[in-house]
C-alpha cells in the first residue's frame, strides 16, 4: 500500500471536519428554525457561528444544511451509479457493436444538455415545490436528487465502459465464454466485481461535485426550498446582508462548501493514485 501524500492527508482532515459538522453537529445544535432573540449576532460563545436575519442560530442551520447537502449529494451519486454502471458494463462488453453505440449515443445526448439548463427546464415545468407524478409525490429534495443523478449518469457510464473494455481483453473472459458461462453471469458476476473499484473512486470524487452543484441550485432557488436549510439556500439568504457587515452569514457556509468540495476531491485523488499504484504492482 503506497504512502499517502500530504495533499491526501489534508483532504482527510478537511473531510473529517465536514463530516463531523454534517453528522455530529446537528446532534448538539438547537432546532434550525428556533428563534434566539438576536438578529445578525456575531459569532461568539453563545452562538458559535452567529445568527441570521431571522434570529436563527447559524451553527444549527449550517450543520443541518451540511447534513442535507451531504445526503442529497450521496443519493444523487447513488442514483447515477445504479443507472450508469449496468449501462456501462453492457456497452463495454459489446464494445463497437450496436448495443454499445445505442447506449453511448443516448448518454452523449444527455451529456450535451448542461445540468443547470436542464434543472431550470424541469423546475420551470414542475415548480419548486412538491410535484405529483401519478400516485408518486416528488418532493423538492427528490427532484434535486434525480436531477443530479441524471447529470452524473454519462460520466459514470463512461468510466464503467472504459474499465470494462480493458477487462474483456483478459484471458479469463474468453475462458468463461468457451466453457459456456451465460453472458449475464459474466457481466454481473465477473466484470462487475473487477470494474467497480475505479468506478467507486470516481463516485467518491463526484460527491464533492454534487455538494457544490446542489449548493449552486439551492442558491439560485432551484434546489432545496426554505425553511429547510441547505448550504446553498443559507448562502443565498446571506447575500443581502453582506454589505451590512454580517460577514459570518455568507463566509461560514461558503467555507463549509469549500471544505467539503476540496476534501472529497483530495481524498478521491489519493484513492485513485493508490488504485493505480496497486494496478502497476
Amino acid at each position: 500500500m503506497p504512502r499517502m501524500s500530504v495533499l491526501t492527508w489534508t483532504g482527510v482532515a478537511l473531510l473529517v471536519l465536514f463530516l463531523l459538522l454534517a453528522l455530529v453537529g446537528p446532534l448538539f445544535a438547537s432546532a434550525p428554525d428556533a428563534r434566539t432573540g438576536q438578529t445578525l449576532a456575531e459569532p461568539g460563545a453563545a452562538h458559535l457561528f452567529g445568527t441570521d436575519h431571522l434570529q436563527r442560530d447559524l451553527f444549527a442551520r449550517t450543520a443541518e444544511g451540511a447534513r442535507v447537502s451531504l445526503l442529497v449529494a450521496v443519493a444523487g451519486v447513488g442514483f447515477g451509479l445504479v443507472v450508469a454502471v449496468p449501462a456501462g458494463l453492457v456497452a463495454g462488453y459489446f464494445g463497437g457493436r450496436w448495443p454499445d453505440e445505442l447506449i453511448m449515443r443516448t448518454l452523449e445526448a444527455v451529456q450535451a444538455l448542461p445540468l443547470f439548463v436542464f434543472a431550470m427546464f424541469v423546475i420551470g415545468i414542475t415548480g419548486t415545490g412538491d410535484s405529483q407524478l401519478g400516485p408518486v409525490t416528488l418532493t423538492a429534495t427528490t427532484k434535486v436528487v434525480l436531477l443530479l443523478g441524471v447529470g452524473f449518469i454519462p460520466y459514470f457510464a463512461r468510466v464503467t465502459r472504459s474499465a470494462t473494455l480493458v477487462e474483456v481483453q483478459e484471458d479469463y473472459i474468453d475462458a468463461l465464454k468457451v466453457i459456456g458461462v451465460p453472458r449475464r453471469r459474466i457481466i454481473a458476476g465477473e466484470l462487475l466485481v473487477n470494474v467497480l473499484p475505479p468506478v467507486l473512486v470516481q463516485a467518491f470524487l463526484w460527491i464533492g461535485v454534487a455538494i457544490f452543484a446542489e449548493s449552486a441550485l439551492s442558491f439560485l432557488g432551484l434546489g432545496i426550498q426554505p425553511p429547510r436549510p441547505s448550504l446553498g439556500n443559507i448562502l443565498g439568504d446571506a447575500t443581502s446582508y453582506m454589505l451590512l457587515g454580517a460577514w459570518w452569514y455568507s463566509i461560514i457556509p461558503g467555507l463549509v462548501i469549500l471544505v467539503a468540495t476540496v476534501g472529497f476531491n483530495l481524498v478521491g485523488d489519493g484513492l485513485g493514485d493508490a488504485l493505480d499504484a496497486d494496478g502497476r504492482h
